[in-house]
């Protein structure tokens, strides 16, 4: 299949080709599957004479070429009708019929306060264009009005409120937000891609006037998004990861953000708490699924020697041996004596993740001659104000 893609080069584009040729080269040899696309990329940059070649061989066309931010606003009409035009006229010198994806916007609603407004204008001159083109010629039409699009790769500073929020906060500057309660329409660039992926195999999502759209939005006031980005800042300086709920705005807004920061700003130094016997350190905090750490221990040292009643970890050792011993709290009730203890040699060389139930005092010794280097998971956030944590040797 030869796929055309006008405006490859932009934010939807890129993330359009990109997918498309991961589905070709790495979900058709995963699945042992032909998938064979061919993908026309052509941007403002590209030779208009590939032009002719494209529209020739073309079975799909996806339209997303347009212009944003003209230098006066006649360039709204060339560059969103215009170009369309010379599209259409040249699927039409060789008769090809292909099926066209236009990528449009709410604008062209012309309603609201987008009534006056000389891109929408510009977007629907392009839209009844290509209509009329479909009914001349039968070829299938799939139109999408976007409302606010979302996602890695937007430029900031440009056209997309979401992008510079992203952008500027992330890189520690100003960002002016002039109405709060300005209720915003969003769709995330993968919900986009998807659906796109759709019309290509003829399932595009349609509403009941005949026009295409994501069926997954987002609905919130610009307020409350820009307090969400400034809270993933304060989530990276906290170390706390925040709400991964699939599918959420929050997932995806998060995902946005931190496609911005300087590429400086990716790592994070972590608060070592060390002392003579290694170290204990904290790598993320979450907000409802408790604390990931990394503890290592000198050879011979014993850390732990103590129980929890609701806290409950996870230990994995990824480099040395160690000795996990447990002990049930408490005498048990038959033997009237102690409970035995339990005993779990484990090691780097064989990954095995052991529990550590509440109710039992447990141990870690680094039976080793290096580091033992142990990655722990609690199901609590550390508190110095409700440890949950009581001294109790595991054989005393």
């Amino acid at each position: 299949m030869n796929i055309l893609v006008t405006g490859a080069k932009g934010f939807i584009g890129k993330n359009l080709v990109l997918t498309l040729q991961n589905i070709r080269d790495i979900q058709g040899k995963r699945d042992q599957t032909d998938i064979d696309f061919h993908i026309f990329e052509f941007d403002q940059d590209t030779d208009k004479k590939l032009l002719e070649i494209y529209c020739k061989s073309a079975d799909f066309v996806f339209h997303l070429a347009g212009v944003n931010r003209p230098h006066n606003q006649s360039e709204y009409m060339e560059g969103n009708f215009g170009f369309t035009s010379v599209l259409l006229d040249t699927l039409k010198k060789y008769h090809n019929t292909c099926p066209i994806m236009l990528s449009s916007s709410i604008q062209a609603g012309l309603e609201g306060r987008y009534a006056d407004s000389e891109y929408g204008k510009s977007k629907k001159a392009g839209e009844d264009l290509v209509l009329s083109y479909g009914k001349e010629t039968g070829a299938s039409i799939y139109i999408y009005r976007f409302p606010n699009v979302f996602g890695k790769w937007c430029r900031p500073n440009y056209n997309s409120a979401i992008a510079t929020f992203c952008h500027n906060i992330a890189c520690g500057e100003p960002i002016c937000v002039h109405d709060r309660n300005v209720k915003m329409t969003l769709v995330y660039i993968d919900d986009v891609v998807e659906e796109l992926i759709r019309a290509l195999y003829g399932n595009a999502t349609m509403d009941e006037k005949g026009y295409c759209y994501v069926p997954v939005e987002h609905h919130a006031a610009l307020g409350e998004l820009v307090d969400m980005i400034y809270s993933f800042q304060e989530c990276r300086e906290k170390g706390i990861v925040a709400d991964m709920t699939e599918g959420s705005l929050s997932k995806k807004l998060y995902a946005t953000y931190i496609s911005y920061l300087p590429e400086d700003k990716f790592s994070t130094c972590l608060n070592m708490h060390t002392d003579e016997r290694g170290s204990f350190t904290e790598i993320l905090r979450t907000m409802d699924k408790g604390q990931f750490s990394v503890n290592i221990s000198k050879p011979g040292v014993v850390k732990g020697e103590h129980w929890h009643h609701t806290k409950h970890e996870k230990f994995l050792v990824v480099s040395g041996k160690a000795l996990i011993r447990l002990r049930k709290v408490g005498i048990d009730p038959v033997t009237k004596d102690k409970y035995p203890v339990i005993e779990y040699h484990v090691s780097g060389e064989t990954l095995e993740l052991v529990d550590i139930p509440t109710g039992y005092t447990h141990n870690i010794i680094n039976e080793g001659e290096c580091d033992l280097v142990t990655f722990m998971w609690s199901s609590e956030c550390f508190d110095p104000e409700r440890l949950d944590t009581y001294r109790l040797k595991v054989e005393e």
